[in-house]
């Protein structure tokens, strides 16, 4: 009796075709959002920041890019990390060669550089479809990680071929580098993810996102109803390379704050965000927070259920920490193919019809 939408009259037009049409949805959601931008603040500490929030933020980011992309356009793609890499790089020269600019206007410019990378590596997307696609996007996460590696101008010729972001203050604060604070890098990055998933979400409804739609259901239909697809589906490699590409800048600059593009943006990063949008849900915003959360929280908590818990050595007990994450997430896709979204959309189905049978 309490989710249904009873009594709630729209209107006007804009009302009915809201965001979160049902009050109770927005209730929610602006309860969420006041807790995590009013309340976390003043509870978190280094750890909660370090090992749990921020990459939880960050790879939300990432795998919100590779949604839009996978799950909203169809096009496979196996070149996340090293699209995040493009991220990072180009923060680090960007913030090397412009001393005063903004680390806003920063992490937006790193996202349009990655986005014009991610257009280019999109061409043969016209071409090639599937399993082909999935290989040409391999071969450029392969072909970005060993280019930042050998090209020294990337990396300012550093003798160790590594990256470390300078220190930079925000509105008085500092944002980067070893005295910044726990909360002030959180806060930036929330804001970031939550103006970036508002975008993504009035992208996706509107008529660049049913035209991703129509190629992702059917592409040869799509273009006899008059959807272009080149214009298409480089448009869908831009978004999501934009959003792949800030998520790489904000791994960068915010959480790590120094890094090796072979340890940090290699093969194993583009599959990890390509399980978050599986597990979360192909074609669903919340879902790419769903799988992000799925795959970062559960880690930590197998890790210290059985380090503190049952006794293990850490080796020991990060190798079946892996054996585990394999069996969770094979078990998932069988139990539920359509991801963590969807059974979201089922429990509210039933919250609306309750207490009446179904």
């Amino acid at each position: 009796m309490l989710y249904r939408e009873a009594g709630q009259f729209k209107t006007t037009y804009q009302a009915d075709q809201g965001i979160f049409p049902i009050a109770q949805d927005r209730y929610v959601v602006w309860a969420f959002l006041a807790v995590a931008f009013l309340v976390v603040p003043f509870f978190v500490n280094d750890y909660w920041t370090n090992a749990v929030l921020l990459p939880l933020l960050i790879y939300g980011m990432a795998a919100l890019g590779l949604n839009i992309l996978v799950g909203y356009c169809g096009q496979i793609s196996l070149g996340t990390g090293g699209f995040m890499a493009v991220g990072a790089y180009a923060s680090y020269k960007l913030m090397t060669s412009f001393p005063e600019m903004s680390m806003i206007l920063v992490v937006l410019l790193s996202g349009g550089m990655t986005a014009a990378v991610g257009v280019a590596f999109g061409l043969p997307s016209l071409r090639i479809k599937g399993f082909y696609l999935a290989v040409a996007t391999l071969a450029a996460q392969f072909f970005l990680v060993w280019l930042f590696n050998k090209v020294g101008w990337f990396y300012n010729y550093s003798a160790t071929g590594q990256i470390s972001a300078p220190e930079r203050e925000l509105f008085g604060f500092v944002l980067t580098g070893a005295s910044a604070q726990t909360w002030v890098k959180y806060l930036f990055c929330l804001t970031f993810l939550t103006v970036s998933a508002l975008v993504a979400k009035n992208l996706v409804r509107g008529r660049l996102g049913r035209n991703w739609m129509a190629i992702r259901d059917m592409d040869i239909a799509a273009e006899l109803i008059g959807v272009r697809p080149l214009m298409t589906k480089l448009s869908a490699f831009a978004v999501s390379s934009f959003y792949i590409g800030m998520a790489g800048s904000l791994l960068f600059t915010i959480y790590l704050g120094a890094v090796e593009v072979g340890e940090v943006f290699g093969i194993n990063v583009s599959f990890l965000v390509l399980f978050m949008v599986i597990i979360g849900g192909l074609g669903s915003i919340v879902g790419s927070f769903m799988g992000a959360a799925f795959l970062v929280l559960l880690p930590i908590f197998l890790k210290n259920f059985m380090v503190d818990g049952l006794g293990l050595m850490p080796v020991m007990a990060k190798h079946v920490e892996i054996l585990l994450m394999g069996l969770l997430i094979i078990f998932f896709l069988i139990v539920e193919p359509h991801g963590l979204a969807r059974l979201w959309q089922i429990a509210k189905e039933k919250l609306r019809l309750w207490p009446f049978p179904y």
